[in-house]
């Protein structure tokens, strides 16, 4: 387990007690320090740099004895070493939350919970991002429960599955279930102005007040529904014709180790023209 938090955050707390309590062996390994906004940034690292990291205890009962490694470095990094062996064997999956705040649409790019996920995804890990709408009093408890009832569905998914799920901050009673769900054009906050005053960069955000299409992440979330939605990260993309050519039409494609020409066009990934192709080597 991992969070971009911190290691003494309230929800990583919560979320370690309903996975030990569902028979999970967890180990947390977390930032140090509150590394929000880190994505899947791993740091300045240099050979010559040795990183702060200290056996933590995690308050609470039911999480005695559960190994716990605080560490000076962002929430990839912590995933990064787990799969390496740092704090034991290599985790099976990675868990990261529960985020106080929602992260949905494409601005989990900046997301240091989703981040830590991308890491294990391209480590060949599956995993789970679990963040919470941003309702007082916190929810964290509701989060970790549906947090719990999702993970068989990782257990029994293709390595590299990286799952992102965010939870309204209601009683789980009140959760209408959760739903499968395509990412949003923005998160539920986005930056509005960026400007440079008095040698600083002042940046504002502001809530997004805009109808959202109720099969997206923000849409379910803001109806009550827990949504899910798989990410991929790191993928390429190679165009493919449009329309496919008849059966037994021979036609021109870029291929991996095609020479370049300036006659090729860039494939518009996100135009339906082109197939993603993630790397499994």
């Amino acid at each position: 387990m991992t969070n971009d938090d911190g290691v003494d955050a309230e929800g990583l707390h919560l979320l370690a007690a309903a996975l030990v309590g569902a028979g999970h062996e967890v180990v947390v390994a977390a930032p140090s320090y509150d590394a929000s906004g880190s994505g899947a940034s791993l740091g300045n690292l240099r050979p010559d740099h040795h990183i702060p990291c200290s056996v933590v205890e995690l308050p609470g009962p039911d999480l005695v004895g559960v190994p716990a490694f605080a560490v000076d470095g962002p929430p990839a990094l912590c995933v990064l070493a787990a799969a390496l062996g740092g704090f034991g064997e290599r985790p099976d999956l990675v868990v990261s939350g529960v985020n106080p705040g929602m992260n949905t649409g494409r601005v989990v790019l900046y997301s240091g919970t989703v981040g830590a996920c991308l890491s294990a995804q391209n480590l060949g890990i599956r995993s789970l991002a679990v963040s919470l709408q941003a309702v007082e009093p916190w929810r964290f408890d509701t989060a970790a429960m549906i947090a719990v009832e999702v993970l068989p569905t990782l257990e029994a998914a293709p390595e590299r599955t990286a799952l992102n799920l965010n939870v309204p901050g209601l009683d789980r009673s009140e959760v209408r279930g959760v739903r499968w769900c395509r990412l949003a054009s923005f998160g539920e906050v986005r930056a509005a102005t960026a400007q440079v005053e008095d040698g600083s960069l002042q940046m504002r955000v502001a809530a997004v007040d805009e109808d959202i299409p109720p099969d997206t992440d923000s849409g379910a979330v803001r109806d009550g529904w827990a949504a899910l939605t798989t990410i991929v990260g790191v993928v390429e993309a190679w165009p493919t014709p449009t329309p496919a050519p008849p059966a037994g039409v021979v036609s021109e494609t870029l291929v991996p180790g095609a020479p370049f020409h300036p006659a090729h066009r860039v494939a518009d990934a996100f135009g339906g023209g082109a197939v993603l192709v993630p790397r499994t080597d």
